[in-house]
């Protein structure tokens, strides 16, 4: 199984429209992607102030995910609920 985490680190000034992000944001990546799971932090404590987590059934289905049509218009859609710039991490749940 692999996991891509998207972190929002806390940056000072910024913002971060969590129902937007809950509401619309993450639903378009789930159609867009097609992931086997997805989990949503909002930050209480730490260094970010929200996360999502993208679950496939492998490394593969991952790049084949990415590299959708639709990744642009994911891409594109950040902007319409933060000005914090995203921390990607993939890895292998063991």
């Amino acid at each position: 199984m692999i996991k891509m985490s998207v972190l929002y680190p806390k940056t000072e000034g910024a913002a971060f429209d969590h129902d937007y992000y809950r509401d619309r944001h993450v639903p378009l990546c789930q159609s867009t992607f097609q992931p086997t799971r997805v989990e949503i932090d909002r930050g209480v404590d730490g260094p970010y102030v929200a996360a999502v987590h993208f679950f496939f059934p492998s490394l593969d289905a991952l790049q084949s995910a990415m590299a959708g049509d639709g990744t642009k218009a994911v891409t594109d859609d950040v902007a319409n609920y933060t000005t914090i710039t995203p921390v990607m991490q993939v890895s292998e749940v063991v």
